[in-house]
């Protein structure tokens, strides 16, 4: 089946709008008599083939009873809907919930996600995750709970859902992020992770030197009917990449690091090795690791 063509902004928009029809007592049909439309127009909005006016828009959300900062967001979206590439500039920190990316997770064929020091978001436990925003200057103490909230839905998305290469550098292995227990916990973790069916771990070694991911992380995401994209985040932004060449120039990058990573049982081997190692450390030092197989304790 060939790829739908449609944009980031375009999906997020008809997704907004067919929540907030959904939200009401009121089919499309109906929606359609009252304002006096065809029902086909208010197909085409929902599915962005456009066919309606900004201020038709607004219309239709504001008898759907739309909170107004959703209705802003959305009719902002409206005019650029067909435009490939999103640039979301957040303020001072991303948002508390991935709204974007949580949605192409939720529809995602398959992920690759890469970082260059530290564990990709999708495997941190919620120790580490804490830990992490703790030490971030920008994130709001009294947001981390929320954080760390969004970080257990994305990692639900992924659970039974679809096939998850990670690579990381060494370097992530030996970055302590939390306390001794916190790390040996997260490298345990790792070693859970790596047994699931549609779950891959391939470190890239330190002996490695120069490679093509020294550019930054990144997550890769195709879909089964929809063109693939990758998505960045910042310190105070995201950016979803749509163009053909430049999501190819991603793609170049992910077959360089299949060809110089180690395998997925020499990955494992090593993470076993770093942990059996930390935890010699921790038993010198008095420190004691409960182990644990739920990565988010309560919060």
């Amino acid at each position: 089946m060939p790829k739908r063509y449609s944009t980031a902004r375009g999906r997020e928009f008809g997704d907004g709008v067919r929540a907030a029809i959904a939200q009401t007592s009121l089919t499309a049909r109906e929606i359609a008599g009252v304002l006096g439309w065809q029902e086909a127009k208010v197909s085409d909005m929902v599915n962005g083939k456009g066919g309606v006016t900004r201020l038709e828009a607004a219309v239709l959300l504001g008898l759907c009873g739309t909170p107004p900062a959703e209705r802003d967001h959305l009719l902002a979206l409206y005019p650029a809907r067909h435009l490939e590439g999103w640039w979301q500039p957040h303020g001072r920190c991303v948002p508390v919930r991935p709204r974007t990316a949580l949605t192409h997770l939720a529809v995602a064929k398959t992920v690759i996600g890469w970082h260059t020091h530290a564990i990709p978001a999708p495997l941190r436990t919620a120790a580490y995750m804490r830990a992490m925003l703790l030490a971030s200057a920008t994130v709001p103490a009294d947001e981390i709970q929320e954080r760390l909230l969004a970080l257990r839905e994305m990692q639900a998305l992924l659970r039974n859902g679809p096939d998850c290469t990670f690579y990381l550098h060494e370097l992530a292995l030996d970055l302590q992020v939390g306390e001794l227990d916190d790390h040996v916990g997260q490298l345990q973790h790792l070693l859970r992770m790596a047994n699931r069916k549609k779950i891959r771990i391939r470190i890239l070694p330190t002996s490695t030197r120069a490679h093509a991911g020294m550019g930054g992380p990144f997550t890769q995401l195709t879909f089964a009917n929809l063109k693939p994209l990758v998505w960045m985040e910042s310190e105070n932004s995201s950016l979803f990449v749509e163009q053909k060449d430049q999501v190819e120039g991603y793609e170049a990058v992910v077959r360089a690091l299949g060809e110089v990573s180690l395998t997925e049982d020499e990955s494992m081997n090593l993470i076993a090795r770093r942990c059996v190692r930390l935890q010699e450390v921790g038993e010198a030092e008095g420190t004691t690791q409960e182990d644990s197989d739920d990565p988010f304790p309560p919060l």
